[in-house]
C-alpha cells in the first residue's frame, strides 16, 4: 500500500511539473491552441495528432504548414473549398502521409461538418456511451465512419487506428485527451462532454510504454490496445476520475530522457 500511495505521490508531482501552461509552446496541442472556434479547434487537433510521431518541432511545422494550405481557416476551408484550392494540397507529405491521405481527410471532413456541428458526433453516439468502455467502442465506430466513403483509399486505413486492429491508438487518444479532458491547466481543452474523463484511454507509445514498465504499471511486452487498457487500469487506481492526466508525467519523464515526441 505504501508503494502505491509513493508512486502515487510521485506521478501527481510530475503532472503538475508537466501539466501546465508552458507545455503548449513546445508540444503539437500548440496547433489546435491558435483557434478559438471549436470547429477549427477540432480539425487542427485531428490533423496535429494524426501528425505526432517523429519530432515535436517537426509536427508542428508540418501542422503550420497544412493550416497555411487552409488559409488558416480549416472549418471554413474544409466546408467551401474550391478546385484549386485542393489543387494546392498536391505534394504535401508527412512522413508517410501525403496529399492523397490529405485530400481524403478533408472529404470526409467536409461530408461530416456538412451535417454535424461537431466532430465528437463522429466518435460518440448513444450506442457507443453505453458500452462498457466508451472510448474502445468511439475508435472503433470513428474507424468504420471514416472509412464509410466509398471512394476511400486503401492506403490512408494505415493513418486511423482501432482497437479492434489491436492497434494501441496512440495518437487518437492523445486527441481524445485533448477533446475531453478538463482541467485548471488549460493545456486540454475539456469542449466535449458527452464522455467523462474517467473513460479516457492513455496515449501508449514505446517512451510512455518503457518508463510505465519500470514503474510497474504495466507487464504486457507488446504495445497494443490490451497494454493501453492495462496501463489505463492502473493509473484509474491512483485516480479514478482523471486517469489520463498521468499521461503528462509518464510523458514528461519520457522526454527528459529523449527529446522526440512518443
Amino acid at each position: 500500500m505504501d508503494k502505491v500511495r509513493n508512486l502515487k505521490v510521485f506521478l501527481d508531482e510530475k503532472v503538475a511539473e508537466f501539466n501546465v501552461p508552458g507545455f503548449i509552446k513546445d508540444d503539437p496541442v500548440s496547433i489546435p491552441h491558435r483557434f478559438s472556434k471549436k470547429q477549427d479547434i477540432e480539425i487542427a487537433g485531428l490533423f496535429a495528432a494524426i501528425f505526432a510521431w517523429g519530432s515535436r518541432s517537426t509536427i508542428i511545422k508540418k501542422s503550420e504548414a497544412l493550416l497555411r494550405l487552409m488559409d488558416n481557416q480549416p472549418h471554413k476551408f474544409c466546408l467551401n473549398h474550391s478546385d484549386a484550392a485542393l489543387n494546392r494540397m498536391e505534394g504535401f507529405v508527412h512522413r508517410t502521409f501525403n496529399s492523397d491521405d490529405l485530400l481524403y481527410f478533408i472529404s470526409f471532413l467536409r461530408h461530416h461538418y456538412s451535417n454535424h456541428t461537431s466532430l465528437e458526433t463522429a466518435f460518440f453516439n448513444k450506442e457507443v456511451l453505453a458500452a462498457a468502455e466508451p472510448v474502445e467502442a468511439a475508435l472503433n465506430h470513428f474507424y468504420d465512419y471514416f472509412f464509410s466513403m466509398p471512394w476511400a483509399p486503401v492506403r490512408t486505413r494505415k493513418h486511423i487506428a482501432a482497437p479492434k486492429r489491436n492497434s494501441a491508438c496512440k495518437r487518437l487518444n492523445m486527441f481524445l485527451r485533448w477533446m475531453v479532458r478538463q482541467d485548471a491547466s488549460g493545456v486540454d481543452f475539456g469542449i466535449w462532454k458527452s464522455v467523462s474523463a474517467a473513460n479516457l484511454v492513455c496515449p501508449l507509445d514505446v517512451h510512455v510504454s518503457r518508463i510505465a514498465r519500470r514503474m510497474d504499471l504495466l507487464s504486457r511486452k507488446q504495445n497494443d490496445w490490451k497494454a493501453a487498457m492495462e496501463l489505463t487500469s492502473r493509473l484509474r487506481a491512483l485516480d479514478p476520475a482523471d486517469p489520463v492526466k498521468y499521461d503528462y508525467a509518464l510523458f514528461g519523464l519520457g522526454i527528459s530522457e529523449r527529446g522526440i515526441l512518443r
